[in-house]
């Protein structure tokens, strides 16, 4: 009886664990899905898009879909997104790493808003700043608002040394935002519900571990199909 018992207990441990990293694997999946949507709405408006220019010269991009915006003028903010970047060589896009957004202000505050944020991460020493445990905008590496549109041929000084280009849409408005302040980490967690394994982000994007699940594909071919 004792027996049975025991391995009763067990079983519903286990179902337990494995529901529940099911449910997580799920959230991060639709993490990356959230992800593809807002890079592709962005993108077939032209007019309102990151330049082509811009995007075929990025060494990554992160896109954090629902960012959480704090109060007026003072708005601390919080969100999770994804990253991928460029290899070095064969110029091919690497699944994507999770990461956290928190703290600092996006531009102009609109207390309680969601917004999506989206960095173009513009060469090797901005990305490789921006892959440790944690990253400061605006202190670790030079950020700029980046430019929209037709806009790309008319770049400031500014953006054109600019590190990382920062852009984010709210209400259906996209453009380039100055973001300040605020601070990137790897979710570490969200790796291990989506590949199974605690994952820094440098071995995912640069170290091309974890494999694909089925989330990833869409999203690298909306990279390869925008940014080629």
């Amino acid at each position: 009886m004792l027996g049975r018992a025991l391995n009763s207990v067990m079983l519903v441990v286990m179902l337990t664990w494995m529901a529940a990293s099911l449910v997580a694997q799920t959230a991060e999946g639709d993490r990356v899905r959230e992800a593809t949507t807002v890079l592709k709405e962005i993108m077939d408006a032209p007019d309102h898009a990151i330049p082509t220019a811009i995007l075929e010269k990025a060494e990554g991009i992160a896109v954090f879909p629902g960012t959480l915006k704090g109060g007026l003028l003072v708005g601390a903010h919080r969100g999770k997104g994804i990253l991928s970047v460029r290899s070095e060589r064969e110029r091919t896009w690497s699944a994507p790493a999770f990461l956290t957004l928190t703290g600092g202000s996006i531009g102009a505050q609109i207390g309680g808003q969601a917004i999506d944020v989206v960095l173009i991460i513009m060469n090797r020493r901005g990305l490789l700043n921006l892959i440790r445990n944690e990253f400061k905008i605006g202190a670790d590496a030079a950020v700029a608002a980046g430019p929209i549109g037709r806009e790309a041929e008319a770049s400031t000084d500014i953006q054109l040394r600019a590190e990382i280009l920062s852009y984010s849409r709210s209400r259906g408005l996209f453009a380039g935002v100055t973001i300040k302040g605020s601070a990137i980490r790897q979710d570490v967690d969200g790796n291990e519900h989506f590949y199974g394994r605690r994952y820094a982000t440098e071995d995912i994007v640069i170290k091309r571990l974890g494999g694909a699940p089925e989330a990833v594909a869409v999203w690298r071919d909306m990279l390869i199909k925008y940014a080629h």
